[in-house]
C-alpha cells in the first residue's frame, strides 16, 4: 500500500522537473486558511498517507520531508513508514526549519514553488528573505495535473439564520465594525476567514467537515456589505433576509475580479492576516493593502465576545450534550465485559447525540482512546483502525457536538477497571488543575498566559507536563477551535473579556501507558468592582459529571472538594 505514495510523489517530481522547479512546499491549507479543509485540498494525505489536520510537506526532486507538531509524532511515524517521506518534529531540538532544510538540500539558483492560493503574501516574502540564494516562485495549482481522481470542489447550501438565533442583526454587526475601524478615509475591509463571514452575515453551511461553514468571501465598506458565495445554494427566503440587511450578493468566483476593480482611493484592509497571495496581489493592483492594525482582527474579537442569546445557546447545548454522554457512559459500563471497541463507542456517542432534534453533527472527529492510545492527544479511532476496550485502566473520550444554538467540546477520562496508585494520583492532579483554573478570579486586563499555571501547576508538581495549550476559544454554532483568546504558556496579548467562552483542559500523557485529560468549557463573566478595579471570574458551562471513583481526595483541599461536589450535583438538579 505504501508504494502508491512513492508513485504519487514521483509523479509530482516529474511535473516539477517539467516546469524547471526544484522543490515545492505544500501546507495543510485552503484559500481560507481554516483548521479543516475540503477534500479537494487534502493533498498531503493523498501524497503521503498522513491524516493529521496540520502539517507542511516539502518535496524536492530526490527527497521529501513532512513537518508536524507533537500531537502527531506517534501517528505520523506509523503513517509515514515506508513512504520515503521523512518526519520532522516541530519544536524538537535538532529538527531543522523548512527554510533551513531547503537551504541545505538545494543549490543556489534552484526554484522553490509555493501555490499562490495556499500561502499568504507575507509567507511568500518570508521565504524569499530566508532563502536569498534560491528563487521562490508563486505558482498556480499543480496537483490537478498529477491527480486524476481529485475530488471536486463542493459548494453546498447556505443557511441564513434569523436574528432570534444569533442575537444580533447583520446591520448592527456591520455598524459596530465600521465604528471600530474608525477610518476617515474610504476603505474596503476584506474578510477571507469563513467563520468571520459566517458570524457577520449570520450564515452557516456544510462545506467544511465538522465546521458549519460555507465557502465565501466578504468585503465591507462604510456603506455596503458584499458577499461572494454559492448563490444557487441560498434559498429565496435566505436571499430576502440578506438583502433586507443591505447585503449585495455575488458569485464566489467573482471575488478576485472585484478586488482588482476596487477604487484606487480605497484603503484595503484584510481582516484576519490570512489572505492568499493571489487575492493579496489582486487587491493591491490599484491601491495599498495592509492587515487590520488592531490587536487582533476586529471581527474575530467581536465574534469571541458572545451576546446573551449565544450564551444561553451554549448552556442549552451543554445540557443536551450531558444527556447524551451520560447515556453513553452508562452504556460503556454496562458493556465493558462484552469486548466493545473504541469505534463502537464513537458510533454509540453519535447515536445518543442524534436523539436531540437540534443536533447537526460532531464538532470534530471524536477522540475515543483506550490505554496507551490516549497518550496521543489527537488519536482518533476509525472503522478500520481501533482497539478493544478492556475492563482495566482508563478510557479517554474527547468529543463535541454542533447544535443549532451552540457548539460543545468536552473530555472525560473514565476509569473502566482497576487502576494503579500512580494513575489515580495523575487523574486527581489533572482534575485539581482544572478545578483551580475554574475557581480563578482575576482583574480586568488579565491574559490567558497569566492563568495557565493554575491548571498546569498540579501536573508539574508531579514532575509531569503536557505541551498543548490549556484553553482555546469555542464558537457559537461555529468552529470548535476559535481565537483570538487562549490559555497557554506562550504569551498571547489578548486579554480575557466577559462573554468569551474558552476550554479548560489540562492533561497528563504517559507514552506507552495511558493518557488523562479533563475538559470543561468556561465562560468569562464579571465578578466584582471595587477601588482596585474590575474583576472577572469563570462560569463553568459544561454539565457532565466527573467519575469520583478515581479521585484521591487527600490531594484536594476543602475548596476543591466543595467545588467538585457542587459541580457534580448541577446536572442532576437540571435534568
Amino acid at each position: 500500500m505504501k508504494k502508491i505514495f512513492k508513485e504519487r510523489i514521483d509523479a509530482l517530481r516529474r511535473c516539477l522537473s517539467q516546469q524547471s522547479l526544484s522543490a515545492i512546499v505544500i501546507p495543510s491549507n485552503d484559500p481560507h486558511f481554516g483548521e479543516y479543509v475540503p477534500d479537494y485540498y487534502k493533498t498531503i494525505e493523498w501524497l503521503t498517507g498522513f491524516t493529521g489536520e496540520s502539517a507542511t510537506l516539502v518535496v524536492t526532486l530526490d527527497d521529501a520531508a513532512l513537518w508536524l507538531d507533537s500531537r502527531f509524532f506517534v501517528s505520523g511515524a506509523a503513517e509515514l513508514e515506508g513512504t520515503g517521506v521523512r518526519m520532522m518534529k516541530l519544536k524538537v531540538e535538532g529538527t531543522p526549519s523548512i527554510t533551513g532544510w531547503l537551504s541545505e538540500t538545494l543549490s543556489g539558483g534552484d526554484s522553490v514553488a509555493l501555490d499562490k492560493d495556499l500561502f499568504t503574501y507575507d509567507e511568500y516574502l518570508s521565504y524569499t528573505q530566508a532563502l536569498p540564494t534560491l528563487c521562490i516562485t508563486l505558482i498556480d495549482d499543480v496537483i490537478g495535473t498529477v491527480r486524476s481522481d481529485r475530488p471536486a470542489r463542493v459548494f453546498n447550501a447556505v443557511t441564513v439564520l434569523d436574528e432570534s438565533v444569533t442575537g444580533e442583526s447583520v446591520r448592527s454587526k456591520h455598524a459596530r465594525i465600521v465604528e471600530k475601524i474608525g477610518s476617515k478615509s474610504p476603505f474596503a475591509y476584506i474578510i477571507t476567514s469563513l467563520d468571520e463571514s459566517a458570524w457577520l452575515l449570520n450564515i452557516r453551511g456544510t462545506d467544511i467537515e465538522y465546521n458549519p461553514l460555507a465557502q465565501c468571501y466578504t468585503v465591507l465598506t462604510a456603506d455596503s456589505v458584499d458577499l461572494f458565495a454559492n448563490l444557487e445554494g441560498i434559498s429565496q427566503k435566505g436571499r430576502g433576509l440578506l438583502e433586507g440587511q443591505g447585503v449585495v450578493l455575488h458569485r464566489y468566483d467573482e471575488f478576485e475580479l472585484f478586488l482588482t476593480n476596487l477604487p484606487a482611493s480605497y484603503d484595503r484592509i484584510f481582516s484576519s492576516g490570512r489572505i492568499s497571495s493571489r487575492n493579496y496581489l489582486a487587491a493591491m493592483t490599484c491601491g495599498k493593502i495592509h492587515p487590520d492594525t488592531s490587536l487582533c482582527s476586529t471581527v474575530a474579537m467581536m465574534k469571541a465576545v458572545k451576546n446573551p442569546v449565544e450564551i444561553e445557546g451554549f448552556r442549552k447545548a451543554y445540557l443536551e450534550d450531558a444527556k447524551a454522554q451520560t447515556k453513553l457512559y452508562r452504556w460503556i459500563y454496562d458493556n465493558i465485559e462484552n469486548h466493545i471497541t473504541e469505534y463502537d463507542v464513537v458510533r454509540k456517542l453519535i447515536e445518543f447525540r442524534s436523539e436531540c432534534p437540534d443536533y447537526l453533527g460532531e464538532s470534530f472527529q471524536p477522540i475515543v482512546a483506550y490505554g496507551a492510545n490516549a497518550a496521543q492527544p489527537h488519536y482518533a479511532p476509525t472503522q478500520k483502525c481501533h482497539s478493544q476496550i478492556r475492563p482495566e485502566g482508563f478510557l479517554l473520550i474527547d468529543s463535541g457536538g454542533q447544535y443549532t444554538y451552540g457548539t460543545t467540546d468536552t473530555t472525560r477520562t473514565l476509569p473502566v477497571g482497576p487502576l494503579t496508585q500512580e494513575q489515580i494520583d495523575d487523574y486527581t492532579a489533572v482534575l485539581k488543575g482544572m478545578i483551580d483554573l475554574s475557581m480563578a478570579k482575576f482583574c480586568k486586563g488579565t491574559r490567558g498566559a497569566q492563568l495557565d499555571i493554575l491548571a498546569r501547576g498540579p501536573v508539574m508538581a508531579r514532575g509531569k507536563m503536557y505541551w498543548h495549550g490549556t484553553g482555546h476559544g469555542i464558537g457559537s454554532h461555529l468552529c470548535v477551535h476559535e481565537g483570538p483568546q487562549s490559555i497557554r504558556m506562550e504569551e498571547n496579548p489578548v486579554a480575557l473579556l466577559p462573554g468569551m467562552v474558552i476550554s479548560n483542559e489540562p492533561a497528563i500523557y504517559v507514552e506507552g501507558g495511558y493518557g488523562i485529560r479533563h475538559e470543561n468549557t468556561i465562560l468569562v463573566k464579571p465578578d466584582m468592582t471595587n477601588r482596585y478595579g474590575e474583576f472577572y471570574a469563570f462560569e463553568t458551562v459544561t454539565l457532565l459529571p466527573f467519575d469520583m471513583s478515581a479521585v484521591n481526595f487527600d490531594m484536594l483541599d476543602q475548596f476543591e472538594i466543595r467545588w467538585l461536589e457542587e459541580y457534580n450535583s448541577r446536572f442532576a438538579n437540571l435534568r
